[in-house]
């Protein structure tokens, strides 16, 4: 069904199974700057699922080159043995394997000790983005450079690699020298802005042997004004093809919030929305062209591929979610495959944290090692009860390990909050979360009854051995001091139907999705809204892309953005807030507030059923936080059955 997508691509010598490609990105699981068996087991499972090419994160060619405090290194011998391992784990699957090659220039994120590191750049021009204002790199440092790039891919090939990719892409170094507005040497390099990329790349290839594929990634576009532009990158594509055996095309830059973005997008951005530029860029070389940019289903793939936009299509985040989606698609099981939703928040989200990769759909990813292959268990009699993220995943993962699983949900709808998450704007996909452990569920066959509410007169009649309480948490309301003057409502309100006044406050504590979520919902039916934030900045709880993503939209909708902001109360048609760090006085006229104050557990059945069996409290029944919690705590309330 997928003809292109499943056709084999050869690339020097070495033949690539399928057109599916899992681009390099960081996953926080190396602790040491070497491969380690966490990271071994998270590539293996991929490869496993069928992945056609992995090209593995980021190594550094130079010790400048260290941009976070857990970077792999690629810069002495004691790198290859891990790097033979994780070879030999990937080949054993059937998957092709390169790793990227790296130096960030200025795009220095953190150091190890906390103490700011020195950044080289071609010249003196600061980054926004991290604030580094780098050293400009003299030729006996590009020198050094160079020779680890060469070094660092005789290194890979020793280890068994397929490859190396060489970055040039997101405003990182290469990309820097390429760029007029960075690059302001008025020597070779500033004269010939691409001879940097011309010595590396040729540097590696005398270093490598004649079968070993070097490819190159670069932004088509680095989306901002002082960014490299399109018809720039384009001539330095055509003059440097030659000289690499495939191009992987993205856009953005590292060095600005705007241009970030576009390094992970976000599901506010279209499935597949760089392809046409892939195909401008495939258009002007002769070589295959690889594209990435939320192509999270096969289907999406396939479409990019029989347009001749590109002749590979990254899929990593698909990979994340579903390790399994190639063997899947290929199978025609399209139903089963865990479609990536963009929420960005375990992937992208968790390498911004300094913490190892993971997805809220499937917590399994990341930790292999742990829940990899759940052995069966010895059956008991499970009841689940509460249908949203939490419950659905204990039931699935509980009834595949052989147990006999009842999930029972009071409405007559699966989902629970992310239900409602799906009705913000721009939040649609998020809805996938249900329709994905939903079919989990069919596929380990959980016996559903929904429209029930459990009391402790069913659990009686039933006799679990164990009951999973993921009963979910309601909005939060405190007792506000007010007049009757002010409308007020919670955000659950809103989204299902409640109308508000035309002036609107949005008091956010939770500084995520919600507050800024229903302020762009509100502003689309014609309100003039005020966001009033107790957290210092918008969105300081969510991954860092989808944060930007946000403030941006807000700012073109006009919506006041008001931070260090508590809600005290209203009278007279006027809303008062507190200064969080002051105290002051806030005041701002409003015909309604709308609470985005959190939720507080229900869990009142916990007291009453611990007498009767075994029970387990999960996700926001035992704290209210977020999917990626919920979700969590049924895969490990299940595994510990």
């Amino acid at each position: 069904m997928f003809p292109h997508l499943f056709s084999p691509l050869t690339i020097r010598g070495r033949e690539i199974r399928n057109r599916i490609l899992s681009t390099g990105h960081d996953t926080t699981l190396p602790t040491d700057g070497t491969v380690n068996d966490a990271l071994i087991e998270y590539h293996r499972a991929r490869a496993k699922g069928g992945v056609g090419l992995i090209v593995t994160q980021v190594a550094g060619v130079h010790e400048t080159a260290r941009y976070t405090s857990h970077l792999l290194m690629a810069t002495e011998d004691a790198c290859i043995p891990g790097f033979r391992a994780l070879a030999q784990a990937v080949h054993a699957e059937g998957a092709v394997i390169v790793s990227q090659l790296f130096h960030p220039g200025r795009e220095i994120m953190e150091s190890a000790d906390g103490l700011l590191a020195v950044a080289w750049a071609p010249s003196v021009v600061p980054n926004e983005r991290f604030h580094v204002m780098p050293r400009e790199l003299d030729a006996d440092m590009i020198a050094e450079i160079v020779a680890g790039y060469a070094a660092s891919a005789a290194r890979l090939a020793a280890a068994g690699f397929d490859g190396v990719e060489y970055v040039a892409s997101h405003g990182y170094l290469p990309a820097q020298f390429l760029n007029p507005r960075v690059n302001l040497r008025r020597d070779a390099w500033g004269q010939d802005r691409t001879l940097f990329l011309r010595d590396c790349l040729s540097a590696m290839r005398a270093a490598v042997p004649d079968d070993f594929i070097i490819g190159m990634r670069i932004s088509a576009d680095e989306r901002e004004e002082a960014g490299l532009q399109a018809s720039e990158v384009e001539q330095a594509a055509r003059s440097l093809s030659p000289l690499v055996d495939y191009l992987n095309v993205t856009v953005g830059t590292s060095a600005t919030l705007g241009g970030a973005v576009h390094i992970v997008p976000p599901m506010a951005y279209a499935a597949g929305y760089l392809a046409e530029e892939a195909g401008r860029i495939k258009r002007a070389v002769g070589v295959p062209v690889f594209v990435a940019g939320r192509i999270n289903q096969p289907q999406v793939a396939e479409a990019i591929l029989a347009a001749g936009h590109a002749d590979m299509c990254g899929m990593t985040r698909a990979l994340i979610a579903d390790p399994e989606m190639p063997v899947k698609a290929e199978a025609g099981r399209f139903d089963d495959i865990r479609a990536c939703i963009g929420c960005n928040q375990a992937c992208i989200g968790h390498f911004h944290r300094g913490l190892p990769i993971s997805c809220i759909q499937h917590p399994e990813t990341g930790r292999e090692l742990r829940f990899g292959s759940l052995a069966r268990a010895v059956p008991r009699k499970v009841m689940v009860v509460g249908g949203g993220p939490a419950g659905m995943k204990a039931a699935a993962v509980a009834a595949a390990r052989g147990h006999d699983v009842t999930l029972y949900e009071a409405e007559l709808q699966l989902g629970g909050q992310a239900r409602l998450a799906q009705l913000l704007p721009r939040r649609a996909e998020f809805g996938g979360i249900v329709t994905n452990l939903a079919r989990e569920m069919e596929l380990s066959q959980v016996r559903v009854i929904r429209g029930t509410r459990v009391t402790r007169a069913l659990v009686e009649e039933e006799a679990p051995d164990v009951v999973i309480l993921a009963t979910g948490a309601v909005p939060y309301v405190p007792d506000l001091p007010e007049d009757g003057s002010v409308q007020i409502v919670t955000a659950w309100q809103v989204l299902q139907g409640t109308k508000t006044g035309r002036r609107v406050l949005v008091s956010d504590w939770r500084a995520d999705w919600i507050g800024p979520g229903i302020a762009e919902a509100l502003v689309q039916q014609g309100c003039s809204v005020t966001l009033a934030l107790t957290a210092p900045m918008l969105g300081g709880q969510l991954p860092l892309y989808v944060r930007d993503d946000l403030a941006a939209r807000l700012h073109a909708l006009g919506v006041t953005v008001t931070p260090y902001a508590r809600l005290y109360g209203a009278a007279g048609g006027t809303v008062y807030l507190q200064h969080t760090s002051s105290a002051a006085a806030i005041e701002v006229e409003a015909d309604t507030v709308v609470l985005c104050l959190g939720h507080r557990p229900v869990d009142a059945l916990r007291a009453q059923l611990a007498d009767l069996a075994q029970v387990v409290t999960i996700g926001d029944a035992m704290a209210p936080r977020t999917a990626e919690e919920a979700v969590f705590e049924g895969l490990k309330a299940a595994a510990a059955i």
